[in-house]
Formats: structure tokens, C-alpha cells, sequence
């Protein structure tokens, strides 16, 4: 296997692959092989039919099929290992070549953390809070005019803090986000009866407009996620066992507390986030 490389413009890490043909060919028939022990042909006892005679049968695309789910995964772990990169979604798969006694090219999409340059959020977040203060109540004034002590809503926060933060994120990273907002606002369609078409006509919404919202809403949300991450990091945010085991210790029923303990990491980093942003809130 050889591999190369490139960093595109907006830091998404595009990998080029290259699979040796008796690779592929040693593949193709291990999986010709397990097709042949798993097969049932007229006269003959399941997995006891000549070899030639099965591979006759195949259909050699869907053979070839198990041989990229074997492979695509094998070379994509080596040449990360490789090229010493750490990618946080998972790759974007194209096939490039792939004919018959010839190498087969693959290429693979993917992305690392972005780098996050935090700007002078610890003042946005005071001028907000100094912007929400109340006049000075002097005795004699109306009793209703009185101010009442307010303090900044988690969205004021956030969006303070966003204001901030300067980040390049791979677009690759703002699909994937897109995405799941995408397959979400199907799932909640189907749980209202509605098709997605029906939805949108409700909200007098088009398919381009709600994947421009989504987009910008996922350019929000991954900015602050990775923001909150850089803060966490740089002030030493700390998250530790007990603090995990008491959140899988407020389960209801056994069942759900085995479903987090086996969430461990999910945990402590939304713990993390949520310790972060009472740091925020209290400065």
C-alpha cells in the first residue's frame, strides 16, 4: 500500500490511496472462498459444491463489494498510523480506480481538530453583563422600578463568547453536523406523520433554505464546541471519576445505568463542557 497526503484549502486532509492489484486479488478470493462455504447449490450438501462451480455463480460486483469492506478499513488505519494524523469523523470514501489486474486507487476525505484562536472573551462576557445592569434604584422612586438582579441566558453567553473566536472549519466537518441535523428533522417528520415535503410546506420553509439554516447552525454549535474544548484545556478543567459516577448513579433502572457506564467518555466530556461554561458564567 502507498499513500499520499494533502491538506486542502479549508483544512480538510484529503488521503490517496494506493491498493496493490494481488492485494485486491488475494482478497477477492478469500472472500470467493467464504462465499463457497456458505453456499447451497442444487446437488450438492452446503459448502461441499466445487469451488469453480460457485465463483461461476457470483455475482462478482457484490464480490468484489466485501472486498472494499475488508480493505478500505485495513488501509485507511495504516495510513493514518502512517501519516500521523488524528481524525475526529469518519472518512468520506471514493473509489478512484478499480479495474480488474491493475492497482485500485481509493481516495478518503477526513479532518482533524481545527485550531482555535480565542479572542478577549473574558471582556465580551463582562461588557455583556455590564450592559444588562439595571439603573441605580434611589430611595423615593417607584417601588416597580426597582431593578431586578439579571444575569446573562446561556445563549447570551454563548453568543458572546462566539463573537470571539476566530476558527477554520473544514467543510467536510460542517456537512457531517449538517447531516445529523438532516437525518434528525426526518426522524421527527416521521414521528409527527408528515413527510418532509409536508413539513416544509407547513413552515413555509424549501429544502435549500433549511440546509442553509442548518449550516449556519452548525457552523455555531462546532465553533463553540471546539471554543469550549480550547478554554477547558487552557484553564484545566477537570472532570473526575466521582464526578461521572454520580450522573450514572442517578439511573432510574439498572438497565439505564449499564447504557452510561458505557458512556463514560460522552459523559465526562458533556460534565466538562457544562463545568466550563459555569466558569464563564461566573466571571
Amino acid at each position: 500500500m502507498n499513500s499520499s497526503l494533502q491538506k486542502l484549502s479549508d483544512n480538510t486532509l484529503e488521503l490517496t490511496i494506493t491498493i496493490p492489484w494481488a492485494d485486491v486479488a488475494k482478497q477477492y478470493q478469500t472472500s470467493v472462498d467464504e462465499a463457497a462455504a456458505n453456499t447451497e447449490l442444487s446437488g450438492f450438501r452446503k459448502g461441499k459444491a466445487p469451488r469453480d462451480l460457485v465463483e461461476k455463480n457470483l455475482d462478482k460486483t457484490k464480490v468484489y463489494e466485501e472486498v472494499l469492506k475488508v480493505l478500505i478499513p485495513k488501509v485507511y488505519n495504516e495510513a493514518v498510523t502512517e501519516k500521523k494524523i488524528k481524525p475526529i469523523i469518519s472518512p468520506k470514501v471514493e473509489l478512484k480506480e478499480a479495474n480488474e489486474n491493475k492497482d485500485w486507487v481509493i481516495r478518503i476525505l477526513t479532518c482533524e481538530k481545527p485550531d482555535v484562536t480565542l479572542g478577549d472573551y473574558k471582556k465580551a462576557i463582562g461588557d455583556l453583563k455590564a450592559g444588562m445592569s439595571a439603573k441605580i434604584w434611589k430611595p423615593g422612586d417607584k417601588q416597580e422600578e426597582k431593578p431586578q438582579t439579571t444575569k446573562p441566558t446561556l445563549d447570551e453567553l454563548l453568543m458572546a463568547l462566539y463573537g470571539t473566536v476566530t476558527i477554520s472549519l473544514p467543510s467536510l466537518l460542517i456537512e457531517h453536523e449538517v447531516n445529523r441535523l438532516l437525518s434528525e428533522l426526518i426522524d421527527q417528520t416521521k414521528k409527527l406523520g408528515l413527510s418532509v415535503e409536508q413539513y416544509l410546506a407547513s413552515t413555509k420553509r424549501t429544502a435549500d433554505s433549511v440546509r442553509h439554516e442548518y449550516e449556519e447552525q452548525a457552523k455555531r454549535t462546532l465553533t463553540l464546541e471546539f471554543a469550549l474544548e480550547t478554554i477547558a484545556d487552557k484553564d484545566g478543567v477537570l472532570i473526575s471519576d466521582d464526578e461521572i459516577d454520580t450522573v450514572i448513579n442517578t439511573a432510574k433502572t439498572d438497565e439505564e445505568k449499564k447504557a452510561l457506564a458505557n458512556q463514560r467518555y460522552y459523559l465526562a466530556s458533556i460534565l466538562r463542557r457544562q463545568k466550563t461554561l459555569d466558569m464563564l458564567a461566573s466571571l
